[in-house]
């Protein structure tokens, strides 16, 4: 996916104040678990877990977060998904999914069990077992140069592996509805 680095301590400092004052547009792809219904904006406060200390979770008294998202496409049992990072919490997308119980695909911390059709065929079924990471990826970065103040945006195309995984998906929709 896409992704800033800072190249010197001067655009490092002008990076963070664009990041603290919501400047840089972030956007993702995700496949997650479910038939999401429809996009939305998700706010709430995300901390680390009262349980378990790796992983972070939806909490009153946590740090705001919000993400914004649009449904690209429905599947059967799972959804294409854009999203736009208004902050930038630890896992806050994976959490926020999960809080809307539609977890990001294979994601091993948030997503639990996976969520297997019982109608899907052998080869979606190896496909879907084999996919070794999270279903979401960096796509677009937007932000004004340091210097020129113009507006420079990137994207980077899907990975093959969920180009793969969209592929499977639709036929597995075509063939059982």
């Amino acid at each position: 996916g896409v992704m800033v680095v800072a190249r010197n301590l001067s655009a490092h400092s002008w990076l963070v104040e664009q990041l603290q004052a919501r400047a840089v547009k972030r956007e993702y792809v995700a496949i997650t678990q479910g038939a999401v219904t429809a996009g939305r904006s998700i706010e709430t406060g995300i901390a680390r877990h009262p349980q378990n200390r790796k992983k972070m979770a939806v909490r009153e008294n946590g740090k705001p977060a919000v993400t914004h998202f649009q449904v690209v496409r429905k599947f059967s049992h799972y959804s294409l998904v854009r999203l736009q990072l208004e902050t930038g919490r630890t896992h806050q997308i994976r959490v926020h999914m999960q809080h809307l119980r539609h977890p990001v695909v294979g994601d091993p911390v948030y997503a639990g069990r996976s969520r297997i059709p019982p109608e899907a065929d052998e080869s979606f079924l190896t496909l879907l077992k084999n996919f070794k990471r999270q279903a979401l990826h960096a796509w677009r970065l937007s932000l004004h140069h340091p210097e020129t103040g113009e507006l420079m945006q990137w994207e980077a195309p899907l990975p093959e592996d969920m180009v793969n995984l969209i592929a499977a998906m639709k036929d597995d929709m075509e063939k059982h509805g």
